[in-house]
């Protein structure tokens, strides 16, 4: 997505909504600059992803397994089908990455024919012919057990749409699409995969998401990130922490998953009144993380002079961001950044510690500061 740099200042760089440029400080702008490089996995992602572009001859990429697969334009092309699909159907990219990673399992995206089990219908258009029980099309669904016709599940739309399922699928939930399943999107992808499609083999889907999450990168054109914490459910502490303090920032504030916002709460030895405040949370993980060496006042607007200013390029896992309105004399919220699109944060009443997503703030003025 194009972002077009306009002023570096020194003391912090900031992200605007456009025609917030006249507050003459360091701008990027961009309208969905908030949102890019984000953490497609998460189990908040709620936008679809639509084809950027031509669909490329060849694409390679490797599995959990350390496989190379290489996969050739046809291929490629009935991916592209899905995600077209799913955005048709407003499916979360979570959804469509786990509908890629499914049909590349089952049919190694290749709509295929059963003859063995169908023999007068080998004209219609395939990629070759399968022979598993009564199963055909890319995500190898069975007429037999209710899924569609043959004439319907060889069609890559139709059985997308079966697939994502839902309230606007062809099966009305029975067979249960990915949409029909409780809590789909906080499950593994392999699991989610398993929970549509029963399989005698459930370990299989997740083998193949780092390929289904590259043919979603590159079909979309939007760079996915697989940083730190993507994939993790929302209250787990984050894998692979950076090093220092920033890692151990991080942790601490993470420590706190699901304590209850509380206006004012939170000092350097923990929640008060029950729970914290976004400034609260902040303070009380600095003071820890840096054994004492960290003393930040409890008011975002002072905070924000604490540390150096970081340009919003170059932001790293354990940085501080903070939220102002536009033409706002200071901050009305500050978050740790923990990779992607993914902070950590005590958002507002009613609401607990919990990880969250820039793209909460598109439009508004985000500053870059790091401790340490």
């Amino acid at each position: 997505m194009g972002i077009k740099l306009l002023v570096v200042g020194a003391a912090a760089a900031v992200l605007l909504a456009p025609g917030a440029a006249a507050l003459g400080v360091a701008t990027l702008i961009s309208p969905a600059v908030a949102g890019s490089g984000s953490c497609m996995w998460e189990g908040q992602a709620t936008e679809s992803l639509g084809v950027s572009g031509p669909v490329p001859d060849s694409l390679s990429a490797t599995n959990t397994n350390g496989e190379t697969v290489t996969l050739n334009k046809q291929q490629l092309t009935r991916a592209a089908a899905i995600i077209a699909t799913g955005q048709s159907e407003k499916i979360p990219a979570r959804g469509q990455m786990i509908a890629i990673m499914t049909a590349l399992t089952e049919s190694s995206l290749r709509v295929l024919s059963n003859i063995g089990a169908y023999p007068n219908y080998g004209n219609i258009p395939n990629d070759g012919d399968g022979s598993d029980h009564d199963s055909v099309g890319l995500f190898q669904q069975r007429p037999a057990a209710g899924w569609g016709s043959v004439e319907n599940l060889m069609d890559p739309v139709w059985s997308s749409r079966a697939f994502y399922g839902g309230p606007s699928g062809p099966n009305h939930g029975s067979p249960r699409g990915l949409l029909d399943i409780d809590g789909w999107a906080s499950m593994d992808p392999g699991a989610a995969a398993q929970a549509v499609q029963v399989s005698a083999y459930p370990d299989r889907y997740a083998v193949n998401q780092p390929i289904a999450e590259k043919i979603l990168a590159t079909l979309s054109g939007v760079s996915l990130s697989s940083e730190l914490a993507c994939a993790q459910p929302a209250g787990d502490v984050p894998l692979n922490l950076p090093p220092g303090f920033a890692g151990d920032f991080i942790k601490t504030a993470a420590s706190q998953l699901g304590k209850p916002y509380v206006w004012g709460g939170g000092n350097f030895e923990g929640p008060t009144g029950g729970g914290f405040d976004c400034s609260g949370l902040v303070l009380y993980a600095a003071y820890q993380a840096s054994g004492g060496r960290i003393r930040l006042p409890h008011y975002s607007g002072d905070q924000i002079h604490a540390g150096h200013g970081i340009a919003w390029s170059d932001k790293q896992p354990g940085d501080l961001i903070f939220f102002s309105y536009p033409g706002a004399g200071g901050p009305h919220h500050v978050a740790i950044y923990v990779g992607g699109d993914r902070i950590l944060h005590a958002p507002r009443t009613g609401d607990v510690v919990r990880y969250g997503t820039i793209g909460e703030f598109s439009g508004e003025v985000m500053t870059v500061r790091r401790l340490g």
